[in-house]
C-alpha cells in the first residue's frame, strides 16, 4: 500500500477528483512509459485510451491490454486526429507533449473537440524556468532533451482555454509535496533502477514543470 502511494505520478495526484468517477473515457496522449497499466492500477474503472506517434514507447503487451483502444498518431498531422470522436471523453491527458511540438496550441484546439461537456483537460510541459536549472541526465534543464523545440507561456495557454469556452480550475507549478519530501527516497529508487540519479527526481522542488487543469463549461 505504501509503495502504491509512493509511486502514483503526479498528474494522477492532480486529477484524482475526475479519476475517481465510474467508468470516466481517458484519453492519453503521449502514453508511453507504462503509462496505460500505471493509470489502470490507480483507476481500473476507467475507460483507457492512449495515443502515441509509436506503439513501442517503453509499453509491453499489459500495457496494451489496459487500453480500450490506442491511436498511433503523429501530431505533426492535425487531420489525423480526425479519427478520434468528438465530445466523447471525460479526460484528455497532455503531459509533457507539447514542448516537441511547434504547434502545440493547434494540437490542444483540436483535442478540445474531443472532450465532452464538463470535460476537463490536463497539460504538463517544461515551465519557462526550466531554462535555467542545471544540466542533468533525465532532464533537469529544457535544453538538456534534444526533442525538447518550444516553451510555452502558462498564460498564453490559459488564454487560449478560455478563448474556446473553457474554465480554468486550476494552475501553476508543478508541486508534489510527497515528491518533495520523500526526495530522498525518489533518488535512491532512481540509482538503484536506472543506474543514476535522474533529473526528474528534481522537477517538483526545482519547478521544472507548469501544469493546468480546464473544464469545458
Amino acid at each position: 500500500m505504501i509503495l502504491k502511494y509512493f509511486q502514483k505520478p503526479a498528474k494522477l495526484e492532480y486529477l484524482h477528483k475526475w479519476l475517481r468517477e465510474p467508468a470516466v473515457k481517458v484519453l492519453d496522449v503521449g502514453c508511453g512509459n507504462h503509462s496505460p497499466s500505471r493509470t489502470k492500477r490507480y483507476y481500473p474503472a476507467c475507460k483507457y485510451y492512449g495515443l502515441d506517434k509509436t506503439a513501442d514507447y517503453n509499453n509491453d503487451e499489459k500495457d496494451f491490454s489496459c487500453m480500450e483502444e490506442f491511436f498511433q498518431i503523429d501530431l505533426t498531422d492535425l487531420s489525423d486526429l480526425n479519427r478520434l470522436p468528438n465530445d466523447f471523453f471525460d479526460c484528455v491527458i497532455l503531459a509533457h507533449v507539447i514542448e516537441h511540438l511547434a504547434s502545440g496550441e493547434e494540437v490542444i484546439l483540436e483535442l478540445l473537440k474531443k472532450l465532452k461537456e464538463k470535460g476537463v483537460i490536463y497539460i504538463e510541459y517544461p515551465s519557462p524556468h526550466s531554462v535555467r536549472l542545471p544540466s542533468m541526465k533525465g532532464t533537469l534543464n529544457f535544453h538538456d532533451d534534444p526533442t525538447h523545440i518550444r516553451l510555452y507561456q502558462r498564460e498564453d495557454l490559459e488564454k487560449l482555454l478560455k478563448k474556446n469556452s473553457l474554465q480554468v480550475v486550476r494552475s501553476g507549478i508543478r508541486r508534489s509535496l510527497k515528491r518533495i519530501l520523500l526526495l530522498p527516497a525518489y533518488a535512491v529508487v532512481s540509482l538503484i533502477y536506472d543506474g543514476y540519479i535522474g533529473g526528474s527526481v528534481f522537477w517538483d522542488i526545482t519547478g521544472f514543470a507548469s501544469y493546468i487543469i480546464a473544464s469545458r463549461k
